[in-house]
């Protein structure tokens, strides 16, 4: 973005009021998508956790829930993310690093164990996967004798934001686009209230995508999403509702405030202009989770200003929902005690600093407006430019979103390194500390027992009722308009793996290889 003044006053914004703010609650949300805000209610608190076993996430999951945490956020393993069983050769020495193995619906259920899934909300960082471990959640509730319509929560189901950032895709775009879109069919008619996408911009900031950049390109791939599941028959007003985001928190706390203020206005225009949508479709709802790229090994203490400070930026911008980073997790995975302080972290915010009492409190500030209206219009520039070439889908075929995030990376690397950019603690008020060493889980033994129990669960099931099921997703998946999530159920009824409906898809569609 470009820089900004020293000073602003009344000649730096010459928006209209009643036009380009409104009220909150009101087209075109810049204020907030409720009148009263946190007045009314509190944003929810959801700590994303995931490591291991099923049984130590749970455990992680009751203590923050005991603490005070108003919804869950599930961490999944890379060979859960990526379609392979723990035991395939390629999931050897990744099995329960990155978040919690799940294998089977029976390891789903140890996940959840003893939570009622009718009393909570929850939400899950799963892509590639996200129609099996929808698939897994429905069952877990059915099997707990919760009704599908009494589930709440996100499957975040954004497979674009893969091939560009994140990496953990499977399938060439095409069908993995087919994949994401009959979630949302199957969820807009099953009459749930379930959030069947969460577009994500986090990712892409964490890659090195500017502020703008993170808006433009998550509503490239929004309005793509949009435009096929309309395609398909969906009714705009009836989806969009429905439609969740997910953001970034980064420390220059103005940039951030004004940023979830231009997404918003950015957003209700988008839904107007394109699709005829009605003011209550044009919500724009996102969860947020402060910067996992901005902490810092070195010092690690300071991860927990910045970590206030990036959920105050969330909390003034509007979030209705926020992760705060504990501050250890550029060392590992954080301790029981470090992810309660960032639990208290939300809470001291809430009930002890005044700011939930008013709504939008940077409104009308002539900085926040001038840097809101800046960002709104060059993030619809950007956005422009990508649906000039086609739209989201083949701007990542030909690399257009992963080039300029690249560069912007690039850039951001060089200012640290040159001094331009200070970071605290690592190139400017440096000391001779060591980092901490903190030792790491015995994943070898997590993973052998892992694959234990999963060649034991294939041991109990009904072979023949798990070979006509797979039969059925692979007919069902040859058939370009076929559904799929009710195969995928069926398959996940019958206690067919991960890996094993993965892999029927693989043998159908193939695998995604980057030009």
């Amino acid at each position: 973005m470009s820089e900004r003044s020293s000073v602003y006053g009344p000649g730096d914004w010459r928006g209209d009021a009643a036009r380009d703010l409104g009220a909150p609650g009101a087209f075109p949300f810049t204020r907030g998508v409720h009148p009263t805000m946190y007045r009314g209610k509190l944003w929810t608190m959801r700590q994303y956790a995931g490591f291991g076993t099923a049984e130590e996430t749970n455990a992680r999951f009751r203590h923050l829930l005991a603490a005070g945490q108003t919804g869950l956020s599930v961490a999944f393993d890379l060979p859960t993310q990526m379609g392979y069983g723990s035991d395939h050769p390629m999931a050897e020495g990744e099995v329960g690093r990155a978040g919690v193995a799940i294998d089977t619906v029976d390891d789903l259920e140890r996940l959840f164990h003893e939570i009622p899934l009718d009393r909570v909300s929850t939400s899950m960082t799963i892509n590639a996967t996200a129609p099996v471990l929808l698939a897994m959640y429905l069952v877990v509730g059915e099997e707990q004798g919760v009704a599908r319509v009494k589930l709440q929560g996100t499957v975040q189901n954004d497979i674009l934001k893969e091939f560009i950032a994140r990496g953990t895709y499977i399938y060439p775009i095409e069908p993995s686009l087919r994949l994401a879109i009959d979630v949302c069919r199957f969820v807009h008619a099953e009459g749930m209230t379930f959030n069947p996408i969460s577009i994500s911009g986090y990712h892409m900031r964490e890659a090195g995508a500017t502020a703008v950049q993170e808006v433009a390109f998550t509503f490239a791939n929004g309005l793509e999403y949009v435009r096929r599941a309309v395609a398909l028959g969906l009714d705009v007003n009836e989806l969009a509702p429905r439609l969740s985001f997910f953001f970034a928190a980064f420390t220059d706390l103005f940039e951030e405030v004004a940023k979830f203020r231009a997404a918003r206005r950015l957003w209700a225009r988008l839904m107007k202009e394109n699709f005829g949508a009605a003011d209550s479709a044009c919500r724009l709802r996102f969860h947020t989770q402060t910067g996992g790229s901005t902490l810092s090994a070195q010092q690690p203490q300071n991860n927990v200003v910045r970590v206030a400070i990036q959920a105050l930026a969330a909390v003034l911008g509007g979030t209705q929902s926020l992760h705060t980073n504990a501050y250890d997790e550029a060392l590992a995975l954080p301790t029981e005690q470090s992810a309660t302080l960032a639990l208290r972290t939300q809470q001291i915010l809430a009930h002890e600093t005044g700011v939930p009492e008013v709504v939008d409190p940077a409104g009308g500030s002539w900085y926040v407006e001038a840097l809101t209206e800046r960002i709104e219009g060059e993030a619809r520039a950007l956005l422009e430019e990508v649906e000039a070439g086609g739209g989201a889908a083949r701007a990542t075929e030909r690399g257009f979103f992963q080039q300029a995030i690249a560069q912007s990376a690039y850039q951001q690397q060089q200012a640290i390194e040159s001094g331009a950019a200070v970071v605290v603690g690592v190139n400017e008020y440096a000391d001779d500390q060591t980092i901490p060493s903190v030792p790491a889980p015995d994943y070898r033994a997590l993973a052998a027992a892992q694959r234990r129990r999963t060649e034991k669960a294939r041991g109990m099931r009904d072979a023949g009722c798990v070979k006509r099921a797979l039969e059925e997703l692979q007919a069902a998946a040859r058939v370009a308009e076929a559904p799929l999530m009710e195969p995928i159920i069926a398959a996940v009824r019958a206690r067919c793996t991960v890996g094993e409906i993965s892999d029927v898809l693989r043998g159908v569609w193939g695998v995604y290889r980057p030009v």
